[in-house]
């Protein structure tokens, strides 16, 4: 069954969530903020949770603490088409602005597999990759999330966009590249770079044997908006792998990518604008591991424990 919504990319910042996301609507275009939500009496006390969408990607961050930092294991790309009157300009201002105060992990420059791409860690540590696509290139949309398989998920990028495809099942494989002999850290025959289609999202995946230091973690977290309590029991029993990492809806794959599994009811709840409801509906979900929606319901309808 296709999803009911795109997969919702989910970050978490200590405090700085809201200022954040009207950072990132600032620099990419069709951009908005579409809700801000305080939880109240979270173990990390209260909590400002922001819906956003940018160049036509939804997000969602949180601030929650200081529990969590991104790394470049999951980066956003950003795709500019050479054939758009001013897009070289638009990439050195989108890079200007997410380099200022950011840290260029790959100069702007000329590489083999494009004339003009970087790599950026912006002023919250959040991971870019601007690239100048070929045109000849198969469609894409503007923001794909990357996952960079190291450490110990290192070589497994082209199993898990399998892995990921069985599990969504509207899916499709897009392209695939592979390192050849003779590359000091990577093996031949493990991805340069993957792409996949999950429902209407698409993600690349890419394998890198250089020892960062760095893996997978919670700050960035995939969000799946479900149906019911079927369609959350089914995408749980096949990505939650690790049990101690089961809280408030969230699960850890067997590569230690982060997901949250949700009914799309919570996020109408919570978005209500009904604080008494918010707070009902946020000491319900706290006690949980996989979501409950009928006790969901329940709490927003102000029934069950107080």
């Amino acid at each position: 069954m296709p999803l009911v919504k795109p997969i919702t990319p989910h970050l978490w910042f200590d405090t700085q969530a809201r200022e954040a996301a009207a950072f990132y609507c600032g620099v990419f275009p069709d951009s908005r903020i579409a809700s801000v939500v305080r939880l109240r009496g979270t173990p990390s006390g209260d909590c400002d949770v922001v819906n956003f969408v940018l160049h036509g990607q939804p997000f969602m961050a949180i601030s929650a603490g200081p529990y969590f930092t991104f790394n470049p294991s999951i980066s956003f790309m950003v795709r500019f088409d050479p054939r758009t009157p001013g897009s070289r300009e638009r990439l050195e201002a989108t890079w200007a602005a997410l380099t200022d105060g950011g840290t260029a992990l790959m100069p702007l420059d000329a590489y083999p597999f494009s004339p003009y791409y970087g790599w950026a860690q912006d002023r919250y540590g959040l991971s870019w990759q601007l690239i100048t696509v070929d045109p000849a290139a198969p469609p894409r949309p503007a923001i794909v999330p990357v996952l960079m398989f190291t450490g110990e998920a290192y070589g497994k990028a082209e199993e898990a966009g399998a892995f990921y495809r069985e599990v969504f099942g509207d899916a499709e494989a897009g392209e695939m590249a592979r390192y050849p002999e003779g590359m000091p850290h990577d093996r031949a025959g493990t991805v340069t770079y993957s792409d996949f289609r999950l429902g209407p999202t698409w993600f690349g995946a890419m394998d890198s044997g250089y020892p960062h230091g760095f893996g997978f973690n919670e700050a960035v977290s995939f969000l799946v908006h479900c149906r019911d309590q079927d369609e959350i029991d089914r995408y749980w029993v096949r990505l939650s792998a690790v049990p101690e990492a089961e809280q408030c809806g969230w699960c850890k794959d067997r590569f230690g990518v982060s997901w949250q599994i949700s009914p799309v009811v919570l996020d109408a709840l919570m978005t209500s604008g009904d604080a008494a409801v918010v707070d009902r509906v946020t000491r319900a979900f706290l006690g949980m591991k996989k979501l409950d929606v009928a006790a969901i319901e329940a709490a927003g309808r102000g029934e069950g424990p107080a």
